[in-house]
């Protein structure tokens, strides 16, 4: 059942506020395609605010101020942060249902993520204050030297929409966890969840200017904050053409960025596997989330020796794939998350069919929804890879198939893209994977599965899938300054020069 959305203004200062231009943004439901509510839109004038007030928050007074706080008292937040998220689960997960077109049942694993991220990083934060001071071996016995790990200061989290409140909180936590302060810029598409991660920070009394929240559109909010002179650092997750945006944008001011970008990953299936768990792997790895992840197996190395019974195996599981409102039970695949999104999706199956690909399955809205940005789960065969849909990231249900005879054939077709965030093999054969996943030219190999993503372990890809590691210690290491302190404690004169006598 559909629940009210909350009214919010810009989160800043540990308060409520209006945009200074009282400029709104309407949301949009992909399930029915009605507005369902709106969200501040910031602009450059609501980014002066936020960036002062997260500054203030970094260096109010000695003692006092978040970047010198302990680790201790930064995990005690953290801590009650992921209670409250654990107590409002079931109201997140509806919200962002409506606001996204996320299945509610994976909206609300997400939302267990969510609570468990804060949990993880508010041990890392604690493990800090051990870690402070711990001693370099040096290979002279007249110097000692340690390393200092400081938080880098003001950090601009910019987000997606695909995992709203998840993919922030990648962020958000570490950064909160090593001493940074922040501000988040969510997509202007799905940011109901992340203005409820603001009340529940008030609720918590999380020091004003710690966490700020600006929603809005890219051009009016994430441009000016990304190119801000008092933020330290950005971290994005989005589309390569924008992350290109704002690695250009810090350049001018030599600003550290983490880009978490795009993907087309491969998934190869080789001959010797169990083809009904195979074929389950590779649509759950595809059709997760409705299409939309930016780690998506979406282009399938086939062995040509099971390639006609393992498609229509995959067929068979694909049809039987729940399609609905993703507040209805049992839905496993909802709308696409703005109309945008749809035609977009829609052209890139259009331009496929006009090249010469055939349409497996799929294709189009389903014929028993009439509303809603639905697309079918598609599956494309007769494939060259000069093709588009081969190429480029469709970010939505569109699985392409290709067939390979060799080992090496299929390393080629997995590496042949200007990505690299992840690749998934699947054979029986545990030598094969072996060799497999050190040959990939990615961030993420998955054995005999796809998509599986731990807090624990690191994330993030190569090539135009961007850099920087977020998850497990790397994503607390986003957000530390390092420094070298060494000092010099022999009684003895270091003896560079000799004063003489007479002086």
């Amino acid at each position: 059942m559909a629940i009210p959305i909350p009214n919010r203004h810009l989160f800043i200062d540990g308060e409520w506020k209006q945009p200074i231009l009282k400029k709104r943004i309407p949301i949009i439901n992909p399930s029915t395609e009605h507005k369902i509510g709106d969200i501040p839109a910031a602009t450059a004038e609501d980014v002066e605010l936020a960036v002062a007030a997260a500054r203030r928050a970094l260096l109010r007074n000695k003692g006092k101020d978040w970047s010198s706080a302990s680790g201790f008292l930064r995990a005690r937040y953290l801590r009650a942060i992921a209670a409250k998220v654990t107590e409002r689960k079931s109201e997140l997960a509806k919200l962002e249902s409506m606001d996204c077109g996320k299945p509610l049942d994976e909206a609300s694993w997400d939302m267990d993520d969510v609570a468990g991220c804060f949990e993880y990083y508010a041990d890392l934060a604690e493990g800090l204050d051990a870690k402070q001071k711990a001693p370099i071996s040096l290979p002279m016995d007249t110097f000692k030297s340690h390393v200092l790990k400081e938080p880098i200061g003001v950090v601009a989290l910019i987000t997606p929409w695909n995992y709203p409140l998840l993919m922030a909180v990648w962020k958000v936590a570490p950064a909160l966890a090593a001493g940074c302060t922040a501000i988040l810029k969510p997509s202007e598409l799905a940011s109901v969840t992340c203005l409820e991660l603001g009340q529940i920070c008030r609720e918590v009394g999380l020091p004003p200017g710690v966490f700020n929240i600006l929603t809005g559109l890219g051009p009016e909010a994430g441009a000016p904050l990304a190119s801000h002179p008092h933020v330290d650092k950005v971290a994005f997750t989005g589309s390569s053409m924008t992350g290109s945006k704002i690695m250009t944008a810090a350049a001018q001011v030599v600003k550290p960025v983490s880009l978490e970008l795009g993907g087309k990953s491969p998934i190869v299936v080789f001959e010797d596997v169990d083809l009904d768990k195979a074929a389950e792997w590779t649509a759950f790895g595809c059709f997760w989330t409705n299409g939309q992840i930016c780690s998506a197996t979406s282009r399938l190395i086939l062995h040509e020796s099971i390639a006609g019974e393992f498609l229509n195996r995959l067929v068979k599981w694909i049809k039987n794939i729940k399609i609905s409102d993703p507040l209805e039970e049992g839905c496993r695949l909802g709308p696409v998350v703005s109309a945008g999104q749809y035609e977009k999706i829609l052209k890139f199956i259009s331009i496929a069919k006009s090249e010469g690909a055939t349409i497996l399955t799929g294709g189009s809205r389903p014929k028993h929804l009439e509303r809603g940005f639905f697309v079918e789960p598609t599956v494309i065969t007769d494939i060259t890879t000069s093709m588009q849909i081969w190429r480029e990231e469709v970010f939505g249900p569109v699985l392409c198939v290709k067939t390979f005879r060799t080992e090496e054939e299929a390393i080629e077709l997995a590496n042949d893209s200007k990505y690299g965030l992840a690749a998934a093999v699947i054979s029986n054969d545990l030598e094969r994977c072996d060799r497999m996943t050190k040959a990939f030219q990615a961030g993420i190999v998955w054995v005999n599965c796809s998509q599986p993503c731990f807090t624990q372990a690191p994330w993030g890809g190569t090539k135009r899938s961007g850099f920087g590691r977020e998850l497990g210690e790397w994503g607390l290491d986003n957000y530390l300054s390092v420094k070298q302190v060494t000092q010099y404690i022999s009684d003895e004169p270091w003896g560079w020069y000799q004063f003489p006598s007479k002086l």
